[in-house]
């Protein structure tokens, strides 16, 4: 499986995405076996191993099916329709047994299962899962007429549910069980593990039972509070009642937290049917009421959803005027958040500022695990960012808007140079920056400039972000970077302060943590709502979300397209940084390679004439048919006459040297006064500090030692910019990383 693309392991033969939902969908997901009348297995899920513990060994143990273990699943089966049939004899009173409420389309990108026939959420459960869930949840209710719940039991309902269902994984290299929640969303699992309710093992319903003991067990014996439901735009307290005003809010379109509780919800109606008054508590369907709910739904074909970027910031604006109404004049206010695009924190921000507050700083705060899904080698933040604010006085006078930029820049630099001082680094550090740049700026009611006009919050934000931006490049690539500001020379290309931007902002406080993922696929991110199949194959390299890579890019004047399948590759919202190996097409020629190339500069390194100027020059046509191709040497067969070395012209006089003009004027520096192509990225076919870094790179992965020696003299030559930009990649790299080891191996031999 790749991508809901089924390969046919006998005849590869590709069933299409269409094929594979149909049949999933005509068994309702698949994940049970189909028998025949005499209890033969004909079809559906194909159990593949049996995994078990041996008495006094230690590991797993793994044998093949046989009989018994599908004539235990046929048992199942032939149970759950007689719990089913006894429920419709009685009249069908009360609820089903089985979770029969609809799935949600209206978030079918995070959800997707529906697309694959499972449109109830009892569909996601094997018959025999089912049945121990009915008979757990009979077992959460105490004996006698009143029915009272036992909430210890109920929780650990629960925990069960999340550990016995057809979505969870095999941890491949932990050997373990992972339950379905091991990131927010409900992909479609091509093969899924079953755990044992009965075990001692993972996914047990006595080591969920133990799991809430321990909790009870070690909860502090403090005073209760009073907890309240209420909506977050209307509170229930009176005006100025709190010292302190905290809230974890949505984010944004990040996680669909209704839609993902109703997992959980539906087996709570049916094991506290009397508490918690839930008759007067759900929505539409018997489910988690979704109408108020503040978030984003992720725009699909097959949503109905109205829940836009427009709904949440006017939402915002207003759950925050009522926090702003109930909190002292001189009261406090945090606000969590850990979303990792742009434009949740625009809305986000903008409701708090319409919402009466100013932003007084921000704190990032460790409290992902650097082992979830989507941790692992993506921009994800490893920390949420505790933004502080206190309400804004009424009298807050109009800022200036030239007030505002001068201020900018050393307050960013502060905080980012205290914040590294600090261990944060990466997007953590990019967010957390926007906290201390909101409060010049949210500190007034509007801001103006001298003709009157308002500024907006975006508009604003581009200029933080352009301030991150250069304030990270001066820290990774040096005082260059700082002289490029003022348009002077000095700076490296386009493609050398992408890449350089790009692994800054991928840095986390995670960045070496991680595991396997047990084979889990991207978040369902396309349009067909397959890309979150967990049995997809992950492209290497490094990933950003757009958004945040276009934010940064675009204020420091660097064009995306320009740098497509050539530094980065874009799909579906994310970018990629391509490897160093995929870039050896581009940087040797198609049919060329690195020994290739290797050979023919070894040739030119030893002949007459200096090699400075002819290593990888600005690459007319004609000399990239060179690199592609070496030239076969005077006096090899078919070869009479001497060939022009590389650089003469075809009458054997020397062509202009790199850097110079036609008439063999040096050509002014990139980004020098006056190149009238300030942006060397306007010519594809020129090389750039970047490409001879790469290039060095995959010299010293081939073993191409005389090459990357001749490389190296070339470049201590031409300047400082190649080992800048070298020791700048190695210390970005993240460790462990094969470009990390090949830099760093390469730089030695450069010492």
């Amino acid at each position: 499986m790749a991508q809901a693309k089924a390969t046919c392991l006998c005849c590869g033969v590709v069933l299409p995405p269409e094929r594979v939902r149909a049949q999933l969908a005509a068994q309702r997901g698949g994940a049970d076996a189909v028998f025949d009348d005499a209890g033969r297995r004909v079809g559906g899920a194909r159990l593949t191993a049996v995994v078990t513990l041996r008495p006094g060994k230690t590991g797993r143990h793994y044998r093949l099916p046989t009989d018994a273990d599908y004539a235990a699943v046929r048992a199942a089966q032939v149970r759950l329709e007689g719990m089913l049939d006894e429920w419709e004899r009685g009249g069908k009173q009360g609820l089903c047994p089985v979770p029969d409420e609809p799935i949600s389309l209206n978030e079918i990108r995070r959800i997707s299962v529906p697309i694959y026939g499972m449109t109830t959420w009892g569909d996601l459960f094997t018959a025999r899962q089912k049945v121990a869930l009915v008979e757990l949840t009979k077992l959460s209710l105490a004996d006698g007429a009143a029915k009272q719940p036992l909430a210890p039991l109920t929780l650990a309902l629960t925990r069960t549910a999340n550990a016995g269902c057809s979505l969870c994984r095999w941890h491949t290299s932990g050997e373990k069980h992972e339950g379905v929640y091991s990131r927010q969303a409900l992909p479609i699992v091509w093969d899924y593990s079953e755990s044992n309710p009965l075990s001692e093992s993972t996914g047990g319903y006595g080591g969920a039972l133990d799991w809430v003991y321990h909790v009870i067990e070690s909860s502090p014996q403090s005073n209760p509070g009073h907890v309240q439901p209420a909506d977050a735009a209307a509170c229930p307290l009176p005006d100025e009642a709190a010292g302190v005003w905290f809230t974890d809010p949505p984010y944004y379109d990040a996680i669909p937290y209704a839609h993902l509780s109703d997992f959980f919800f539906v087996w709570l109606k049916r094991a506290v049917p009397d508490r918690m008054n839930l008759v007067n508590r759900v929505g539409a369907h018997g489910l988690a009421p979704k109408e108020k709910e503040i978030v984003v739904d992720r725009p699909h074909r097959l949503s109905t959803s109205t829940k836009t970027a427009a709904t949440y910031e006017s939402g915002m604006a207003a759950a925050f005027a009522e926090g702003h109404r109930v909190l002292h004049p001189d009261g406090i206010g945090s606000v969590v958040f850990a979303h990792k695009t742009t434009e949740g924190w625009e809305a986000l921000l903008s409701g708090m500022i319409s919402g009466g507050w100013t932003i007084t700083g921000s704190w990032p705060v460790a409290t992902e695990m650097g082992s979830r899904l989507n941790a692992r080698e993506t921009a994800s933040l490893a920390t949420s960012v505790h933004l502080v604010c206190r309400p804004r006085p009424a009298d807050a006078p109009v800022g200036d808007w030239a007030d505002v930029l001068r201020e900018l820049p050393p307050r960013v630099g502060e905080w980012m140079e205290r914040l590294q001082g600090e261990g944060v680094r990466g997007a953590d550090l990019v967010f957390a920056c926007i906290g201390p740049a909101l409060e010049i700026f949210s500190r007034h009611p509007s801001v103006e400039t001298p003709d009157g006009r308002e500024v907006g919050l975006a508009e604003y934000l581009e200029r933080v972000w352009e301030v991150v931006g250069r304030t990270a490049l001066e820290n990774v690539l040096g005082a260059a970077e700082a002289r490029a500001r003022n348009g002077l020379a000095g700076a490296l290309e386009e493609d050398a302060r992408l890449t350089a931007l790009f692994l800054w902002t991928l840095q986390a406080t995670d960045a070496d943590a991680g595991d396997d993922d047990g084979g889990a696929g991207d978040d369902a991110d396309a349009d067909d709502g397959d890309a979150d199949d967990a049995g997809g194959s992950k492209a290497a390299g490094f990933a950003l979300v757009f958004d945040v890579v276009r934010r940064f890019a675009q204020p420091l004047g660097i064009d995306l397209p320009k740098w497509e399948k050539r530094t980065i590759e874009t799909k579906k919202g994310v970018v990629r940084l391509l490897p160093v190996r995929e870039r050896a097409h581009y940087l040797f020629g198609e049919g060329g390679g690195a020994q290739a190339v290797a050979a023919w500069i070894e040739r030119a390194a030893t002949g007459p004439g200096p090699l400075q100027g002819m290593l990888f020059p600005d690459r007319p046509e004609s000399a990239a048919a060179a690199v592609r191709e070496p030239r076969p040497r005077y006096g090899e067969a078919g070869v009479r006459e001497p060939r022009p070395r590389y650089g003469d012209d075809a009458a054997g006089e020397p062509r202009p040297r790199t850097g110079t003009d036609a008439a063999g004027e040096p050509r002014p520096r990139y980004g020098a006064a006056g190149d009238p192509a300030a942006d060397r990225s306007a010519a594809p076919a020129r090389d750039t500090t970047l490409d001879r870094v790469h290039r060095a790179m995959l010299f010293q992965a081939g073993g191409q030692t005389g090459a990357l020696n001749a490389l190296l003299k070339s470049e201590r030559e031409r300047g400082p910019d190649f080992l800048r930009l070298s020791n700048a990649l190695s210390a970005l790299y993240p460790r462990g990383s094969e470009e990390k080891r090949l830099l760093d191996a390469m730089l030695l031999a450069a010492r």
